[in-house]
């Protein structure tokens, strides 16, 4: 259990890295576009082969995987919208754009991004007994562009330097917490519930990505982004498939 909350403080450490360069010196979008594209691309892999393959591993072929999948999507559609219509629809927003929502919607949006992310390393480390490398690269290198776009926003939104970086110590925190008790409370849970949870992570992310990270970056980064992306993913493969040999 303190390996998890270490391991999920770390991947979660990127956010405070992304919030500093932020404040210290914003990259370009057009750049910030492509690390968001690579990222995607390393996500993209880490569903694929860490959460849903996991998943039906689990499951053993008694069933729990679809379930969880579409599970996670609704959830995610859910909170989204609600974190939407509450005024921080823009979170990812690599424009720099200022939140019209409270601080509370703001913290809730970026929970949404980061809880389910940090929850599935807990688990892995629970089910395997070690971390997933290649979940663990995702994680960190996409809430880098995530950190960067929002922080950029709220300091157009008049946020202080020390406000935004309680914001993010506070949700890197809360990630880390999020990967323990995913140890914790999972620990002896069936084989269904355990493929339902690798699903449902792997169905929040994915719907994460499509909604908001991918177009994001697209948008800033034009056609190279399908480049990068694809790069993203033949790396977090690469990284997997040498983890499992």
């Amino acid at each position: 259990m303190t390996a998890a909350f270490f391991w999920g403080l770390f991947a979660a450490s990127s956010l405070v890295i992304g919030a500093a360069i932020a404040l210290w010196r914003p990259p370009r979008a057009k750049l910030l576009g492509l690390v968001m594209g690579f990222g995607a691309g390393v996500l993209l892999s880490a569903v694929s082969f860490e959460l849903v393959a996991k998943a039906v591993e689990v499951s053993g072929g008694r069933g729990g995987t679809g379930l969880g999948f579409f599970s996670g999507a609704v959830v995610f559609t859910l909170g989204d919208w609600f974190i939407s219509r509450a005024g921080y629809a823009n979170r990812k927003d690599i424009g720099g754009a200022a939140p019209e929502g409270s601080p509370l919607s703001i913290v809730l949006g970026a929970l949404l991004d980061g809880v389910p992310e940090s929850a599935v390393l807990g688990l892995t480390l629970l089910q395997t007994g070690e971390i997933g490398l290649s979940m663990l690269i995702a994680i960190f290198i996409s809430n880098i562009p995530e950190a960067i776009a929002a922080t950029t926003g709220l300091r157009a939104g008049g946020w202080t330097t020390r406000n935004i970086y309680l914001l993010w110590g506070g949700i890197a925190a809360a990630s880390a917490i999020s990967a323990s008790l995913g140890y914790a409370l999972l620990d002896g849970a069936s084989p269904h519930t355990l493929a339902f949870m690798f699903a449902f992570a792997g169905g929040a992310i994915l719907t994460m990505l499509a909604t908001s990270m991918m177009p994001e970056a697209y948008e800033h980064a034009g056609r190279a982004v399908g480049f990068v992306t694809v790069l993203g993913f033949a790396v977090a493969f690469g990284i997997s498939w040498l983890d499992s040999m």
